[in-house]
Parts: C-alpha cells; sequence; structure tokens
C-alpha cells in the first residue's frame, strides 16, 4: 500500500498527492509564486515621518506606513563612515555586506574612483539577481533617475555611483557593459534618467554613440516617455518608462505644472505590478521614492514632505492592489524603509497644528506657544524672534548675527529653504544623518522584522522569504 505522507509536510515541499491507484501515481503542484514588493523611501527618517503626517493628516493623523504591523529599527552605518551614502546604504539591503560610500554592490575592498578599470573589490549577488535567476518577474521604480545610487544597487556593480552612463549600459541585454547576472533583462524599468541612455547628439550624454532605447526596443521592451504612453503599454513584453531627462519632477511641481506629462509614483507603481503579476513564478519589485531626499538636501521642507506622501500614497495603492490578488498577502511580503535619515527636527514646544492647508501653515509654520497668556502667539528665540517648526542641523540658510522676524507665509512658501544651525554649503548641500530608521512590513514573513537590526539583516530576510 502507497503510505501518504502528512498533508501539511506534503504542502511544505510542495508536493500533493492526488491519489493512489496500482501504479501509485502521484500529481506534482508547483509551489505558489511570491512576492516581494521593497519599497524605500530615500532619506526618509523618522523625524520627516512624523512631520510629513503632520503636514498631511494633523498630529493624530496616519500615514499608511504607520498601520504597518511588523516594525522595527536598523542600524544605518557603511563599512567606512558613520553616516551612510544611498550607496552602501541600499546595498546593504540588496546582498546583506556592508561596503563604502559611493560603491554600487559591490564588496568593501571596492573604493569610490574615478576609474573603475583597476579597481578592488568584486560584485555582490543583489536579492534583485537571485530573483531573476529563480524565473521571478524583476521590476525597478523610482522618482529618481533610473541610473542613481539606490535603483542602480538592486542591478548594477561599480566603484563608482556618479558613472551612471556605465550603469545604464548594465541593463541592456547582450550589450557591451551588460550585467549577464540579469539574464534577459529586468521586466519593468520605470524612472527618470533618459539622457543617460541617449547619445549626445539626441540630448543624452552619452559618449558612445549609443542609443540604449533603441537597443532595448529591438530586444522587444516597450517603452514609454508620459503616462499615456506607460498606461496605453501591453502587460505581456518587458517596459522601459523615462519619462524626464533627469529626475522626474517633484511631486509639488508636477500637480501643479498644467499638462504635466509625467506619471506619479501611484501610476508608475501600479503600471510595474500590471506587467509583473503575469510572471507565473511571482516578482520582485522595488520602489523608490527618491526625491524625498534630494528635498532635504536642499533644506526645503515643503517640497520634502510632499514627496513623502507621495511614496506613503505608492505605498497604500500597492497593497490596495496586491490585496486583490492576494487577499490575505500569504505570499506577498510588503517590506518599507528609509536608506538614511537627514537632519532635519521639529523645534521648540509648538502648539498642535493639524494639517498643512491652503490657509494653514502647519507644521511648516513658526513655533506658536501652547499655554499661558501668549497661547497662539509665536514663540521667540534668545534675540525675541520667532522660529520655525523645522529646522536642519547644516545646510546653505543660516542666519549670521541677529535674525530678522519671519512669519508662516515666509516658511510655508514653495521655495522656502529652512534655517539650519550649521553652514556647509550653497543649496543642496545638507548632509545626512546617522540614526537609526524604521522598517514597517506586512504580509508573508513581515513577523520576523523587529527590534533593532543592521540594515544588512534585511537581505536575509527578504531572501528567506521569497524562497531564493
Amino acid at each position: 500500500m502507497h503510505k501518504l505522507a502528512p498533508l501539511a509536510l506534503l504542502f511544505s515541499a510542495g508536493l500533493l498527492v492526488a491519489g493512489c491507484n496500482s501504479d501509485s501515481t502521484e500529481t506534482t503542484v508547483e509551489p505558489t509564486p511570491k512576492n516581494v514588493l521593497f519599497f524605500l523611501g530615500d532619506g526618509m527618517g523618522i523625524t520627516t515621518l512624523t512631520a510629513s503626517r503632520i503636514y498631511a493628516y494633523g498630529e493624530d493623523g496616519n500615514l499608511t506606513i504607520d498601520t504597518l504591523p511588523e516594525t522595527a529599527f536598523l542600524k544605518t552605518y557603511s563599512n567606512d563612515s558613520q553616516v551612510t551614502d544611498s550607496a552602501p546604504s541600499m546595498a546593504a539591503y540588496m546582498t546583506g555586506v556592508k561596503s563604502n560610500n559611493g560603491v554600487i554592490s559591490m564588496d568593501s575592498a571596492a573604493t569610490q574612483q574615478a576609474d573603475c578599470s583597476t579597481s578592488a573589490g568584486k560584485a555582490l549577488t543583489t536579492l534583485l539577481e537571485l530573483a531573476k535567476a529563480s524565473g521571478m518577474g524583476t521590476g525597478v521604480v523610482t522618482t529618481t533617475r533610473v541610473t542613481h545610487a539606490t535603483p542602480a544597487a538592486t542591478y548594477a556593480h561599480i566603484c563608482n555611483r556618479d558613472l551612471e552612463n556605465d550603469i545604464a549600459a548594465q541593463l541592456v541585454p547582450n550589450g557591451t557593459g551588460f550585467n549577464s547576472a540579469l539574464g534577459s533583462g529586468l521586466d519593468v524599468i520605470l524612472g527618470g534618467g533618459r539622457k543617460q541612455f541617449l547619445p549626445s547628439d539626441a540630448s543624452g550624454s552619452r559618449t558612445d554613440s549609443r542609443n540604449l532605447i533603441s537597443e532595448l526596443q529591438a530586444l522587444g521592451y516597450n517603452y514609454a516617455s508620459t503616462l499615456s504612453e506607460m498606461n496605453a503599454a501591453g502587460t505581456d513584453k518587458p517596459l522601459l518608462g523615462l519619462f524626464n531627462g533627469s529626475h522626474l519632477s517633484y511631486e509639488l511641481d508636477r500637480v501643479k505644472t498644467a499638462g504635466s506629462t509625467e506619471p506619479s509614483l501611484s501610476d508608475m507603481t501600479t503600471k510595474a505590478i500590471d506587467v509583473l503579476s503575469q510572471k507565473e513564478k511571482g516578482f520582485f519589485l522595488m520602489v523608490e521614492g527618491g526625491r524625498i531626499d534630494h528635498a532635504l538636501h536642499d533644506t526645503n521642507a515643503k517640497r520634502a514632505l510632499q514627496d513623502t506622501i507621495a511614496f506613503d500614497t505608492a505605498i497604500k495603492t500597492a497593497i490596495d492592489k496586491m490585496k486583490v490578488l492576494d487577499p490575505e498577502l500569504k505570499n506577498t511580503l510588503i517590506v518599507v524603509t528609509a536608506d538614511h535619515d537627514h537632519t532635519l527636527v521639529l523645534n521648540g514646544y509648538a502648539k498642535r497644528t493639524g494639517k498643512t492647508t491652503d490657509s494653514e501653515a502647519g507644521v511648516l509654520g513658526v513655533v506658536k506657544n501652547y499655554a499661558g497668556s501668549s497661547v497662539g502667539q509665536p514663540a521667540t528665540d534668545a534675540n525675541g524672534m520667532p522660529y520655525s517648526i523645522i529646522g536642519f542641523g547644516n545646510g546653505s540658510n543660516r542666519v549670521e548675527g541677529a535674525r530678522t522676524a519671519i512669519d508662516d507665509a515666509t516658511t510655508s512658501a514653495d521655495d522656502y529653504r529652512q534655517e539650519v544651525v550649521f553652514e556647509v554649503g550653497t543649496p543642496g548641500s545638507e548632509t545626512h544623518g546617522g540614526t537609526h530608521v524604521f522598517l514597517g512590513a506586512t504580509g508573508m514573513g513581515a513577523d520576523s522584522f523587529h527590534g533593532v537590526m543592521e540594515n544588512t539583516a534585511v537581505f536575509n530576510k527578504l531572501k528567506t522569504a521569497a524562497g531564493l
């Protein structure tokens, strides 16, 4: 007699006995496809999350990120620096190894150099490469150039994050410089950075005369340069979407630009899932809210908070969409985190502001007293001048000597750069911070994330959940 194994063991092995007959015939059922969606808010420290929640929903509101059931805190230092940049921090998630600042998914022997031809170090296998090798669909979505440090760390290996033309070439199957670990190539590539794919005589930055867009189209990729073209693209072919020569617009500017043809991060995330969900073996998708970081470097809080909300909205979009495909997320893991923080702080004992509106500056305003005879009136510094709720540790807008009076209208303006403690350079020069970042997770394997963890530990948890 054929002895039936316990049902639970059969399921765990991916095998199910359909029945026994005289030939002891067994029917093999393929394991259920697994999906991993990794959301990265570039520079999205805990203070930025708090400020964004107040900005959009008030002090007692919730971001989607706030509702994720499993949480952890991550250490962010790199191999050679107390304060990481985006290249090694994303590589830590994707490879499980701490590398040096400026280096894309290579081991600690590699250092950032102008010429990588003589650099030391070796490539580290990334989670996306493992997913590709297993037959899963793979996708990268970002509001930065697709060749920028964070997206590049999923699919490229190079000693210098600034060599973006070389990074772009790693995406093109069979071409010079292709990363052969990507097999037939990524299934979805959506973001900015068109100039890295085009020759200099076609408004690009390439000096090798290659048109990588044409090369990818010749390999069967659909190509989109606008929201409408992306939406019209079929889901039966790989998709390349490049919607700006450089980074995509800040969300604040995109929504205010009449006739903008750029997609939102939610639009791109939706399309990516539409394409990748066609894959029989599941998929790995990385989604980056990259321009949060750029606005913070500029100490422009309003744009940073608006981009954080757009990122949070994309997370909700993805969760809702995946719950249609996988209602209880039993085979889908969604992880949200940041690669590092910034020097943004919330100052003073500010009266609760509620959310920011057209008529109320909210958290973008000046500190107002919460009690006493002067309740609701601006709090003042040692020189009797009002000061803003949001400030930065360093940046370009340092006030020397006695400050002039500021008000809500000033500090909540679109282009206002918040004041800083230390002046470190021109606009855009504010630095990253070195504190822990928040991680939230839901779905399959989410309960493995808890406590304070090294950023490198995320790699193995994602790998295990995906069955790689």
